[in-house]
């Protein structure tokens, strides 16, 4: 066994010991995001992490959370903490409770900026290539003009429908990980015929929000085209860009997201989070294809 491969081995101990602790103490002291997107260098520029497949939508683990586990290693390497801008393309499916072999390396380091690049490989296969550039969101600029979208009206966490109850057609694991609860207008497919999701989402053993959690979050809701045509197939990811534009506060993330264009099977979904205070904290932008189910509905 070459150093790296022991390394990883013991890294992996480590996180599986560090997670049984947290469950026996009865509070995470490292969370599932943290542990289950976790790299450990492998090399010059190479680092190893395993996905589970507790973030899987059906067969496939999540996209914001390959992505999120793509950049890990980007922020060990720059100094800039946090993701301002993420363009990630999906090449193919993840694979869940697999490893994965990681590269990243700096393109260019600034003073207020780094930019990345990485990619996320299974099998012997590249299944995600990311461009991100890095800063520091706590670093002001100095300037005071403000542009922004209000919250939509939305009713509290408690009174919106859980993801879990809704119809998906597929086994979500990922709702084990992460709580996502629906506006109830919302609730019922095609109920409303608008291509729109509105809904609130944090992570359910209790970690906060950041401004890595952004990308997962970005993907992490009901497509919005089915409030327009129902549950009628799979709807991967193409291209997925996330711009962070503020860090959040503590509590549930609102989220809404908007297709605003579809043509041929491919489409555009818009996104906007906003924390707990009503603050906007992310944009997105994704490209995705409708695959028809089995039924070829």
């Amino acid at each position: 066994m070459q150093y790296g491969d022991q390394a990883w081995v013991l890294h992996r101990q480590w996180l599986l010991r560090c997670h049984r602790c947290c469950q026996s103490v009865g509070g995470p002291v490292t969370f599932q995001f943290d542990i289950e997107t976790a790299a450990v260098p492998n090399g010059e520029g190479h680092w190893k992490a395993h996905l589970t497949d507790r973030w899987n939508i059906g067969d496939n683990p999540n996209g914001g959370y390959l992505v999120a586990a793509a950049l890990q290693p980007v922020r060990q390497l720059c100094s800039h903490p946090d993701p301002i801008s993420v363009t990630a393309h999906f090449l193919r499916p993840g694979m869940g409770d697999a490893d994965a072999d990681l590269t990243a390396s700096l393109l260019r380091t600034g003073r207020s900026v780094t930019t990345a690049r990485a990619s996320l490989s299974q099998g012997g296969r590249v299944r995600l290539e990311v461009l991100a550039a890095f800063g520091d969101l706590d670093r002001g600029s100095g300037h005071g003009h403000v542009v922004t979208e209000a919250m939509p009206d939305i009713p509290l966490p408690e009174d919106c429908v859980d993801r879990s109850r809704l119809e998906q057609g597929v086994e979500m694991h990922i709702k084990s990980r992460v709580n996502t609860r629906v506006h109830p207008d919302y609730a019922t497919a095609t109920a409303l015929k608008k291509a729109e999701t509105i809904g609130w989402v944090r992570f359910a053993d209790g970690r906060e929000p950041d401004t890595l959690s952004a990308v997962l979050f970005a993907d992490a809701f009901p497509p919005p085209i089915f409030g327009l045509l129902g549950r009628i197939g799979w709807v991967p990811t193409i291209e997925l860009t996330v711009h962070v534009r503020q860090r959040p506060a503590p509590g549930w993330v609102c989220g809404r997201f908007v297709t605003e264009d579809l043509h041929d099977g491919r489409m555009i979904e818009s996104g906007t989070l906003w924390d707990s205070k009503a603050s906007l904290f992310a944009r997105s932008r994704q490209l995705a294809m409708l695959l028809p189910d089995a039924e070829g509905k």
